[in-house]
């Protein structure tokens, strides 16, 4: 894989340089064995190792100042990073620095997770970067509220790398993904200045937003410290079915009619190919298939109303009544409990956990316009056939905002490197479609170091220009996440 990379050392500090940044954070939140450095350094699917003489620990806004300072002074790069649960490369470091010729400092947010407010008239909660997704969700849920943001990846994520990665998940479709849900940052600039724009204003028009510059950045701005998020009601009713579904013509139609039944209260629309059920049955401990008959697609849908007797439950058999009248669905099941939502949940969840289990796979997040997405997924189905008979296809996600996780498992008899080495051949293939259907090669996953190159193909030259004039006028000195996003 070309756009991979792998580093086994790392430029060294001078020992003088090395004691300053330390005594920032103090020796004990100072890592600098090779043993205990080891798990930040590669990320979650093992395609980029990377190293790094140093990583530090802040406990503050302050302290993230200070190492910025010092290392703009001293033109040394700072790689930030959350929970390390990105899939692109970009919280790796050592990737980037002036091609590895000087040191990245790794600075790793997860002590910063304070909940610092949260204001139940506004909605809003004013948190800090390194608390995970799933503790901002706990703290909404103890004022009775929403924070909607969901992710297979929920309990080691972080709210910064959320905001970093501008990240989606199964709740775009009636929230919105990270930049909608954020009101105000706090980010500390690559020469050690602090902007302070926590704002918690659903209407502030003075002047340009720089909030949502920074949302998306992977880093390669500033490091983002604390942020003002929205809240929401707390959903009182949920309905939530598994619906199989005959093929992704009706997956189409069924889609459009839960739109016109749930309207906003359609909040989830997540679907999912028989093989990717099968591989769920197979290999997660205590899955149960939901229907009584296969199907060779199967929709997760589901209802949710702020407000108590709305009918979730009647609605969703309304729409399931009707798909089955109109012929666009074979069977279908009604969670009757949350033990049954939570198991029809954990089978669209665990999808990415059981596809290691069937060897070496690869991996694209794209997005298509929603009316594309059985051309997309059928072009693309016979494209793989044609470079690799065998492999196998696990196209999933969701629907409802036309990000489609384009995944492909090896053929069982392929040895694992073998099928690996045609990661750019294939992800190629399949973007050559998606941008012929007015796709985006990155859905939620960001750019990162993987996509890196595929940028400027994607983005005309002002975007590109522009980019970079943006980048060269907050990081002069090309120390923030270098080599990521943008090669400047």
């Amino acid at each position: 894989m070309s756009s991979a990379r792998s580093l086994t050392s790392a430029p060294e500090l001078a020992e003088e340089l090395r004691e300053r940044f330390v005594a920032i954070v103090g020796a004990r939140h100072a890592i600098t064995t090779p043993e205990d450095m080891a798990p930040y350094l590669e990320e979650p699917r093992g395609l980029f190792h990377g190293a790094t003489p140093l990583v530090l620990m802040p406990a503050s806004t302050d302290e993230v100042a200070a190492i910025l300072a010092l290392a703009h002074a001293e033109s040394i790069a700072v790689v930030p990073q959350g929970g390390n649960t990105g899939l692109v490369g970009g919280q790796v470091p050592g990737l980037g620095g002036a091609q590895g010729r000087r040191p990245e400092v790794l600075v790793s947010l997860k002590r910063m997770r304070a909940v610092r407010s949260i204001d139940t008239d506004g909605n809003t909660m004013t948190v800090e970067a390194g608390l995970t997704l799933a503790e901002a969700q706990a703290a909404a849920e103890t004022v009775e509220r929403l924070f909607p943001l969901s992710l297979a990846s929920e309990g080691s994520c972080t709210i910064g790398g959320n905001l970093a990665t501008n990240a989606g998940g199964v709740a775009v479709l009636a929230y919105g993904a990270m930049r909608a849900l954020t009101l105000g940052l706090e980010v500390v600039l690559a020469d050690g200045r602090i902007w302070d724009g926590l704002r918690a204003l659903p209407k502030d028009n003075t002047g340009l937003d720089l909030r949502d510059l920074f949302i998306g950045s992977e880093g390669t701005l500033g490091i983002i410290t604390a942020a003002v998020l929205k809240l929401f009601p707390r959903p009182v009713e949920q309905a939530t079915a598994i619906v199989g579904v005959r093929d992704l013509d009706c997956m189409a139609r069924l889609f459009a009619r839960a739109r016109r039944v749930g309207g906003p209260m359609l909040t989830a629309f997540e679907i999912m190919p028989r093989f990717g059920l099968a591989l769920v049955l197979r290999h997660a401990k205590g899955a149960r298939d939901p229907l009584q008959a296969p199907a060779p697609w199967y929709a997760l849908i589901e209802l949710s109303s702020p407000l108590a007797d709305e009918g979730m439950g009647e609605k969703l058999e309304r729409l399931l009544g009707e798909a089955l009248d109109e012929d666009e669905i074979a069977d279908a099941a009604i969670a009757r409990s949350l033990t049954a939502r939570a198991a029809f949940w954990a089978l669209r969840e665990r999808l990415s956990e059981v596809q290691k289990r069937e060897g070496a796979s690869i991996k694209n997040d794209v997005s298509v316009p929603i009316a594309h997405i059985p051309e997309f997924i059928a072009r693309a189905d016979a494209r793989m056939a044609e470079l690799v008979p065998g492999c196998r296809p696990l196209p999933f996600g969701h629907f409802g905002d036309g990000n489609i996780h384009y995944n492909i498992s090896q053929p069982p008899d392929m040895e694992p490197a073998a099928f690996l080495a045609k990661w750019d051949r294939l992800t190629g293939a399949v973007n050559e479609i998606v941008l012929s259907l007015g796709g985006s090669v990155s859905a939620e996953h960001g750019i990162g170091r993987l996509k890196r190159d595929l940028l400027a193909r994607v983005k005309s030259e002002v975007e590109i220009d522009l980019m970079r004039q943006i980048k060269r006028t907050l990081d002069p000195k090309n120390i923030l996440n270098p080599g990521k996003m943008l090669d400047v």
